[in-house]
């Protein structure tokens, strides 16, 4: 995780303080792809327990998984994504890409994103909220509010 130090008001700064560690992040995709249970994340990621357990406490604490009962006897429990969680889709997706553009090797991408509804690809993409227009990320600028 970050020090502690730097500005708590950078937004970029606080959200990484939730899902900047590498696991954490690949803990949200595999959660967008439907796993919930503790052992699959641990066959799908291969990560150590102790880090796992770490980082979905993390994720429950900060709302982006909920952590439910599945089992009374011994009790078990899984972890379902959240609406907040979901909203990381398009984080991941965004990295997906721009790790399928720059280190993509000679077989190419080894996942797509496409529509459900119609198998079209899916992007991510920078829109204006009042005009509606695309934006390129040299047209964005940034103030403090």
């Amino acid at each position: 995780m970050l020090r502690r130090t730097y500005d708590q008001r950078c937004s970029v700064a606080r959200t990484l303080e939730v899902v900047g560690e590498r696991w954490t992040l690949l803990i949200v995709r595999e959660a967008l792809h439907g796993v919930t249970r503790f052992d699959r994340f641990l066959d799908q990621l291969a990560i150590a327990r102790n880090v796992l357990t770490d980082r979905l406490h993390r994720l429950v604490e900060h709302g982006v998984l909920d952590r439910v009962p599945y089992q009374d006897r011994p009790v078990r429990h899984e972890y379902r994504i959240t609406p907040r969680g979901r909203e990381l889709a398009t984080v991941v997706t965004a990295l997906m890409e721009w790790g399928d553009r720059h280190l993509a090797d000679e077989a190419g991408p080894p996942r797509v994103a496409e529509h459900a509804a119609c198998g079209g690809q899916v992007a991510t993409m920078l829109h204006c909220s009042r005009c509606s227009h695309p934006v390129s990320p040299g047209e964005v600028i940034t103030r403090p509010s």
